[in-house]
């Protein structure tokens, strides 16, 4: 299997990205990973080059970018010539933790999309209480849907829930105002007769504050309000570490406490960690195409390797496609 990886997108690339590479090539043997970006910045810190290749460039695509410009003025770029890696089949699968906005322009120019699907969705995996996790998407390809793009994002969701996260008849809720049949604007109320119908195991309107607790293996909504609802648990998670670690700081009693719960406190950590699930899948492109959080290290560059692995292996796009073919096919 071969992997094509944006080495210079991210906050810490490519140290984390090279760490992330080599550690996938030390536990996953079937994986060969070609590097794009800068050599010289690369070959330093490639330690064990096993089974890792190199395309050299210097032209980046950086975070103050316009997307779609950039991804047609700087053919050179690493994440530009990564995707390309796909499209020409020389790579099964495509990594960036870099600009967002271009990776989805890229893949929608360069990857192209899926038979059958009108929009492509950014979908990441969140921390649930249980552990179990939940896919929600979409968080920001398309701000505006209609109700048969959350159609397709509930066919797409369900499918990765399945045949990735191995998770047998996934849940499949819709993020509303209330859990009511009936509640919402004329999008939801749509969405919801049509995801009533579909292919997958649909339990209803689902809300936000729920999310975390595990209502559904998946949640579906449209972009605007997927990535208000993504930034709001993350900021919140970032501000509750934040008052912990304040509080456990505060004077020597709470020291010594923090001293005593070490290795609760890490094991709360690593349960809420995103490095864990891997990045945000872009569905309904022609390959799999993931999206690394930002500010990736190395375990999520590696998670994010391993779950492009999944993808390929269980043909998952291939599935989507026959998939909703076949439901148009039978309405």
């Amino acid at each position: 299997m071969r992997l094509a990886i944006d080495a210079m997108g991210g906050d810490h690339a490519p140290a984390s990205v090279v760490e992330g590479a080599m550690k996938a090539v030390t536990e996953l043997p079937d994986v060969h990973i070609t590097l794009v970006g800068d050599e010289e910045q690369i070959t330093p810190l490639l330690t064990d080059d096993t089974r890792i290749d190199i395309i050299h460039t210097k032209e980046v695509i950086t975070g103050d970018d316009e997307p779609v410009r950039a991804v047609r003025r700087k053919k050179e770029a690493s994440l530009v010539l990564m995707a390309n890696q796909v499209k020409e089949k020389k790579a099964d699968a495509c990594i960036s933790a870099g600009n967002t906005g271009a990776l989805m322009s890229a893949g929608l120019f360069i990857v192209g999309r899926t038979k059958g699907i009108q929009r492509p969705a950014l979908s990441p995996t969140l921390p649930t209480i249980d552990g179990k996790g939940f896919v929600l998407l979409d968080v920001g390809a398309n701000v505006d849907a209609s109700p048969n793009h959350l159609l397709q994002y509930a066919i797409m969701g369900s499918i990765y829930a399945e045949n990735v996260r191995e998770i047998s008849h996934p849940t499949v809720g819709l993020l509303n105002v209330g859990t009511e049949d009936g509640k919402g604007n004329d999008l939801t109320k749509k969405a919801f007769e049509l995801l009533s119908e579909a292919p997958i195991n649909f339990i209803g309107n689902v809300e936000a504050r729920d999310l975390l607790a595990g209502v559904a293996d998946v949640v579906v909504t449209d972009g605007f309000s997927g990535n208000v609802a993504l930034k709001t648990i993350e900021g919140t998670a970032d501000m509750m570490f934040s008052l912990l670690k304040e509080t456990f700081m505060s004077s020597l009693k709470t020291k010594l406490s923090a001293a005593m719960m070490k290795n609760d406190l890490k094991q709360l950590k690593e349960k809420l960690d995103y490095s864990e699930y891997g990045g945000a899948g872009l569905f309904g492109l022609a390959a799999p195409v993931i999206k690394a959080h930002g500010s990736s290290n190395g375990q999520a560059i590696f998670s994010a390797i391993k779950q492009a692995c999944h993808m390929v292996e269980n043909e998952v796009n291939a599935t989507i496609e026959t998939t909703v073919a076949t439901y148009i096919e039978n309405e």
